[in-house]
């Protein structure tokens, strides 16, 4: 197998030729055929998160077939087509793991970051964790969901029923959860960085009934906010967008620190609330659902080879929606 390594952090990945893999018991192994590019992986490459596995394959926006089987799987097929995420195994034992909140296991492993991921042309997983696909859709197209629409998602519920729904940041998650919101039949407002008049004009072109710079307000108060951006400035701009009772959902796994804000800002029952990761229900509701709302993912072509400007890309913020590697 071949794939694109994380050798030391703040470095370029470098191609590697890799002995191939055989799953151990309850996991599988995939031939990939597509791995998005979140900006996850950009927190990983970048350091910003601590003890990341090194030498370490990113990815974890995983589409590919099974092609090896593990003992004790027999819920998956060779040749299955299947997608892995983020959430790559959970003890099942810890507190969390036994009131049905995986997503804050004490001894969890992360896809791309503390196993390896999907920037490769294969990839070992618990099978647990892998989620049946079927043959509905491309298999680029269907990558961005198994980490921006599945966190998006998570991060709608957890806002609430709330009609009127502010996205900071118009990145890969928004673009598909301004979709689901519109579906559902919410108002979508949508903040960019200041002045990017072609993140705006993209944010209407899926449905968005108003788009402008994050400095702005939106020309009518919020019932809940979703922060994609990595900006913790952020948060005080959402809070003073929200109405009273409202929520600001912060959905990255990094942010800078917030600054401090006058407590009016928070008073009046508004809220702040993080989201951590996903569940196997998360995805299992949402990859269900995803196929009747007709989620439609702009979506910009790599090859594996060129992880390195696919990061480089991200981080400039040269293309919509999202990037995706294909071997």
């Amino acid at each position: 197998m071949q794939a694109m390594v994380l050798d030391k952090l703040h470095a370029p990945l470098v191609w590697t030729a890799l002995p191939d893999r055989r799953p151990a018991a309850g996991e599988i192994r995939i031939k990939v055929l597509a791995c998005g590019v979140c900006r996850t992986d950009l927190h990983v490459v970048d350091g910003e998160l601590p003890h990341p596995q090194i030498p370490i394959i990113p990815g974890h926006e995983i589409v590919g077939r099974i092609d090896a089987i593990g003992a004790g799987v027999a819920d998956l097929q060779i040749g299955e087509r299947v997608g892995i995420p983020w959430l790559g195994h959970t003890c099942g034992v810890c507190p969390y793991c036994r009131m049905q909140r995986e997503n804050l296991c004490d001894h969890p492993l992360f896809t791309g970051y503390t196993r390896d991921g999907g920037y490769a042309t294969a990839a070992v997983a618990d099978a647990r964790f892998a989620f049946p696909l079927g043959e509905r859709g491309g298999d680029v197209e269907l990558a961005p969901l198994l980490c921006a629409g599945l966190i998006g998602w998570r991060s709608l519920v957890i806002a609430g029923e709330g009609k009127k729904l502010g996205l900071y940041g118009f990145g890969a998650a928004a673009h598909i959860l301004a979709q689901v919101a519109k579906w559902q039949g919410r108002s979508v407002f949508a903040f960019t960085r200041p002045g990017d008049a072609s993140t705006q004009q993209f944010a209407r072109s899926l449905g968005a009934d108003w788009a402008g710079g994050s400095e702005q307000m939106p020309p009518e108060p919020l019932d809940a906010a979703i922060i994609f951006a990595t900006v913790g400035a952020l948060v005080p701009l959402a809070l003073k967008a929200v109405r009273k009772g409202g929520r600001v959902v912060c959905a990255g796994i990094h942010m800078s620190d917030i600054p401090g804000f006058p407590y009016a800002l928070l008073w009046e029952e508004r809220q702040i609330l993080s989201v951590a990761n996903l569940t196997r229900r998360d995805g299992i509701e949402f990859l269900r659902l995803a196929p009747q709302i007709g989620i439609q993912t702009r979506t910009t072509r790599y090859a594996l080879q060129q992880a390195n400007q696919a990061l480089d890309d991200l981080r400039a913020g040269n293309f919509a929606g999202a990037a995706v590697l294909t071997p």
